[in-house]
């Protein structure tokens, strides 16, 4: 059977072929030729009025005539066989199904003709109307092409073998765009589900987000006060105010406050974390002097990069740094993390370079605007940032994981038996820092040669 979605003819078959095929039929025979759909609309019509009709048409009772034959053979609609209707006039009209894949989908009408055989002028033509002219008649009438039966036989055969084709290839056509079609929608409802899927998902990480940054920053605070006593406490064992210790006792002492601190500065880098996710960390803008706050931290990480032999290098402008209006505090936060971060993967006796220096970046006046018109470059205001680099020999960082570096708790190696420990918490800090700056950070790094970090830091306003 035909396709259940094709409702109508026209669903397979175009109204403009149609309209081709029986022009063509109608300049090869002559014969008048219409195609109805099943519903009786009317889908191709190629005819010239007959002499004999506009004829009858001036008569009444031709008129009703023409009327009642034209109804009457718009009511046929043959299921399987061909039916002919013969009109007062005595011509013929050819009533044909169009069948396929089993289904019927309309029919054409052939006609009107004469057939053949008829000679005389119809009895049924010369009583129509008492004011008929027989001899009118009978001119109007042979006008009237003639067929013989088998030739209208051959036309209905041949006619009926195009409009298959038509058939087929429209059919085929139509369940291509239906299998498109249903393609598409099942493609769309498919995308519609993992859609909503995908934001199931995205709502339920935010939540075990918000849950793990809760968690982290409760614990954080209720570890804080404990450690706090203990690095105390081992303070003042070890400054002898419990009575004197003997070299061994100094040194577990010494072993508590190391591990204290360690623990102290990871306890701190989870609260920040956690305060810079959920953005309740305020800066403090104020003027800073560069220079000293630099040559500071370098003093600070100088013990751990002595132990590895490394060279720690200020690389300034020789006419110096001036102040610059930022957050001292997150400052020296985001260096000492650098600078961390490059002794620790950094090859024993290598070198960490310390760099800095002013820039100008540009504010666009009108930011809605296309950013490439050189015209209004012109008209931007320029903005001092100050512009930091913190460069090591170490080993250097994959391609692969340097869009991952800056994620919380990420280890390049992330095996239990890694080289170089950490929480992996110390970049992804910078990161959050620096974009509450209105920064920028960005890596460059060759694996066996080193890593460079660049960082951009807008100058700001001064808090009140």
């Amino acid at each position: 059977m035909i396709h259940a979605d094709v409702k109508h003819l026209s669903d397979i078959v175009d109204r403009e072929a149609l309209g081709e095929v029986c022009r063509s039929f109608f300049g090869l025979f002559g014969l008048p030729i219409r195609i109805f759909a099943a519903d009786d609309s009317l889908l191709a019509d190629v005819h010239v009025e007959r002499e004999v009709c506009r004829y009858a048409n001036t008569l009444k009772g031709g008129r009703d005539g023409c009327t009642s034959t034209v109804a009457q053979v718009r009511k046929l609609a043959p299921a399987s066989d061909t039916l002919l209707h013969t009109c007062f006039t005595g011509a013929v009209y050819r009533v044909v199904p169009i069948v396929y894949d089993g289904a019927t989908l309309g029919r054409f009408v052939l006609g009107p003709y004469l057939p053949s055989e008829v000679r005389e002028v119809p009895r049924s033509l010369l009583v129509v109307d008492s004011g008929i002219d027989p001899e009118r008649a009978r001119k109007a009438l042979e006008e009237m092409p003639r067929v013989r039966a088998e030739t209208v036989e051959r036309i209905v055969t041949h006619l009926r073998g195009v409009l298959d084709l038509i058939l087929f290839s429209g059919h085929k056509s139509f369940l291509t765009s239906e299998m498109h079609v249903l393609s598409e929608r099942e493609s769309f409802r498919e995308l519609s589900e993992k859609n909503t899927e995908l934001e199931r998902a995205y709502d339920r990480l935010k939540e075990i987000d918000k849950l793990k940054s809760n968690f982290l920053a409760t614990v954080s605070h209720e570890l804080r006060t404990p450690l706090t006593s203990i690095i105390g406490y081992s303070e003042m064992l070890a400054a002898g105010i419990a009575g004197s210790l003997t070299t061994e006792q100094s040194e577990f002492v010494q072993t508590i406050r190391s591990k204290g601190d360690l623990l102290l500065k990871l306890i701190t880098s989870l609260l920040d974390i956690s305060r810079l996710e959920q953005g309740t960390l305020r800066l403090e803008y104020e003027r800073v002097d560069v220079l000293p706050l630099f040559e500071e931290i370098i003093e600070t990480v100088r013990p751990a990069s002595a132990r590895k032999k490394l060279t720690i290098a200020l690389d300034v402008p020789t006419d110096g740094i001036p102040e610059f209006r930022l957050d001292p505090l997150r400052l020296r936060q985001i260096i000492s993390n650098l600078l961390d971060n490059a002794i620790k993967f950094s090859h024993e006796g290598g070198t960490v370079i310390l760099g800095a220096r002013d820039v100008e970046l540009s504010r666009d006046p009108f930011p809605d605007l296309d950013s490439d018109d050189s015209g209004l470059v012109l008209l931007a205001a320029p903005h001092r940032a100050l512009e930091i680099q913190v460069r090591d020999e170490g080993i250097g960082i994959p391609v692969a994981a340097q869009e991952r570096i800056f994620d919380a708790f990420y280890q390049v190696d992330g095996s239990s038996t890694r080289e170089h420990g950490g929480t992996g918490l110390g970049l992804a800090i910078v990161r959050r820092l620096v974009e509450a700056h209105g920064g920028t950070i960005r890596v460059l790094s060759e694996v066996g040669k080193g890593t460079s970090f660049y960082v951009v830091l807008p100058e700001g306003e001064l808090s009140l």
